[in-house]
């Protein structure tokens, strides 16, 4: 198990030109780990992995395993629609000092289970760093399926999944049917609750971005089950786990973390900055918090 309890999805902060403020970056690598992160996650679905690129993505992880220095595991996202790209990806993590890699179930060429089988295994036959595998149907079009994640937890590397399909049946069944070291995360802030009540070992949370503290004490009421203080937690992150996703995710984290007065730009095109009325509703959730 690469690690146990709260991990933040980071998101990756840019200057006004675009480019990457390191400066920043430390800043909330320093702020997560004051705050008992149990795990760093970078370039995932948060940080925009989508839209950086190739030399940026080196500098980015070299960066960010320098701050880190091993007080807690750097995961690094490394998934693809194309096996090669993906294990290139990963290779290239483990050289640059990951601990683990996340890879995303490829998106939009709509492989079966038969290919998202070869496609993991691949992958994890090319490193020897921890794999998790990354389930979220909504952004990708394809859904990993609970018999062939049990498939894929007999490879020695592939140690855990985050689950972020949204559908309970299937997260249940999951934590069911898989080895009890093999690792669900949950990858819905508004499911860790319940999912840890299951069983489950912890979450990759993009709300850690703003209240790593708290997500992380979620999840340690939950681990001794003292549920009294777990719902007190999960009660107070409730109004911020649903104003994240008032629109596409990162573009309300990164300007929630702006409230916060940490510098971390816009987000990149094609993903707009939140509108007015989104800021709105938003500064309102921040003064909640805050005041």
């Amino acid at each position: 198990m690469v690690f146990e309890g709260s991990a933040v999805a980071l998101i990756t902060p840019f200057y006004k030109n675009g480019q990457v403020n390191y400066y920043t970056l430390k800043e909330l690598i320093e702020f997560q780990i004051a705050n008992n992160t149990k795990a760093i996650v970078i370039l995932g679905t948060t940080g925009e992995a989508s839209t950086i690129t190739f030399e940026e993505r080196e500098k980015i992880i070299k960066f960010s395993a320098s701050i880190i220095n091993k007080r807690v595991p750097l995961v690094i996202g490394t998934g693809s629609n194309d096996t090669k790209r993906a294990i290139f990806l990963t290779k290239q993590a483990e050289k640059l000092g990951a601990d683990a890699a996340l890879v995303v179930t490829p998106f939009y060429n709509k492989c079966n289970q038969e290919g998202l089988f070869i496609h993991y295994k691949r992958v994890a036959a090319s490193v020897k760093i921890p794999i998790i595998l990354y389930n979220v149907p909504s952004r990708t079009g394809v859904n990993i399926l609970p018999e062939t994640v049990l498939k894929l937890s007999k490879i020695k590397n592939i140690t855990g999944i985050k689950e972020a399909s949204g559908n309970f049946c299937q997260i249940s069944k999951l934590i069911k049917i898989l080895p009890k070291n093999f690792a669900v995360y949950s990858g819905d802030d508004s499911l860790n609750l319940p999912i840890y009540a299951l069983g489950g070992k912890g979450t990759i949370s993009v709300t850690a971005n703003c209240y790593p503290e708290k997500v992380s004490l979620l999840y340690y009421y939950a681990s001794i089950n003292d549920y009294g203080n777990a719902r007190l937690i999960g009660d107070f992150l409730f109004k911020i786990n649903e104003a994240l996703f008032y629109d596409v995710n990162p573009i309300c984290v990164k300007h929630y973390l702006s409230l916060m007065s940490f510098n971390v730009g816009a987000p990149r095109l094609p993903l707009s900055q939140a509108n007015d009325s989104i800021k709105k509703k938003l500064l309102e959730v921040f003064k909640f918090y805050e005041n």
